[in-house]
């Protein structure tokens, strides 16, 4: 197999068969030694933050399968921390898409002179582009089609999917007496037809999630979802 691509938190290699393997690794992103899933650094290393992810990202891509929700998953390998998925082809440079649930983060450090920290949001949707020089600026729907980036009719179905998967993460971790704040996803087109799939990972270093009004850290929330 050969690297592609190494990124903050997994290396990415193309495979024999033309799909691609996804190794994880143990480092999250943050500032200062402090996690922030929506951080441009890599912040720490957790010793086994790469399984854990892995783990959590196999539940919830293997729930979304079986319910016909388009994604690039194909196996994975807890041994060996990998994961195998189908090429995708990546919105421009990259993009990431962000659900919110409540007011924290880059939201308030934005709208803080609107919103307080916490205030309950409507699956508020969010994108970003990947350019770290650049610190991920937010761009709007008109502005990824007339960049030619994503059409607007592609962007009615990365909202509709960022929606509706962060609706059955939020449900899972409720199970758990978790509260969901927001999950960040990235997709790409898949297939010979093109079609829009969640791709990366779902896992704690995605996310922010609380129990009774504290915080659950990413090893936290793998083991209190799958035990």
């Amino acid at each position: 197999m050969q690297l592609v691509y190494q990124g903050k938190t997994k290396d990415v290699y193309e495979l024999d068969d033309g799909n691609y393997l996804l190794k994880f690794k143990d480092d999250v992103t943050g500032e200062n030694g402090v996690f922030d899933p929506g951080a441009n650094t890599v912040g720490l290393t957790m010793e086994g933050a790469g399984k854990a992810g892995l783990r959590l990202t196999k539940f919830f891509f293997e729930k979304l399968n079986q319910m016909g929700i388009p994604t690039h998953y194909i196996s994975a390998d807890l041994e060996n921390v990998t994961m195998t998925v189908r090429k995708a082809k990546v919105f421009g440079k990259g993009l990431e898409v962000i659900c919110r649930f409540r007011a924290v983060g880059s939201f308030i450090r934005r709208y803080g002179e609107y919103a307080v920290e916490g205030q309950p949001l409507d699956a508020f949707v969010e994108v970003t582009l990947k350019d770290d020089e650049r610190n991920d600026p937010p761009i709007s729907e008109d502005a990824l089609d007339m960049l030619g980036i994503l059409s607007k009719e592609e962007y009615k179905v990365l909202k509709e999917l960022t929606q509706r998967i962060a609706g059955i993460v939020k449900d899972e971790l409720a199970k758990k007496d978790m509260e969901l704040y927001d999950i960040k996803f990235e997709f790409g087109r898949v297939g010979d037809d093109n079609h829009i799939a969640l791709i990366d990972e779902i896992s704690g270093g995605n996310m922010r999630a609380y129990k009774n009004n504290r915080r659950v850290e990413p090893l936290e929330l793998e083991r209190l979802i799958l035990g």
